[in-house]
């Protein structure tokens, strides 16, 4: 699995870090809030990732989700899954961005 950086994410955080320790809260409430252990959480906000088009959402929660222990085939389906919702060529797309992370090299 490829490791992809994080360089903007710092900045923000140098620049702005009320702002991004917000965030990281909301993430974390957000997380405990609820009965959905790490890989399902991951996997839902891929599938989010993947609708709304952002690559980097898709690397960070594919590369996430394989962390949580996600196995690469759940994460490709959870993506082929949206192909009714979303539509073949964003599908498609999304799969490229999660390969990034999930093909070795």
């Amino acid at each position: 699995m490829k490791e992809i950086p994080v360089k903007q994410y710092h900045k923000m955080k140098e620049r702005y870090p009320q702002l991004l320790d917000a965030v990281e809260a909301l993430g974390v409430a957000v997380a405990k809030a609820g009965p959905l252990g790490e890989n399902s959480r991951q996997l839902v906000q891929l599938a989010a990732a993947a609708a709304i088009r952002s690559e980097g959402a898709v690397h960070s929660h594919a590369r996430r989700a394989i962390k949580a222990g996600a196995s690469a085939e759940e994460v490709r389906h959870k993506i082929m899954l949206l192909t009714s919702t979303i539509g073949f060529p964003t599908v498609v797309a999304a799969m490229a961005w999660a390969d990034d992370m999930l093909e070795p090299g």
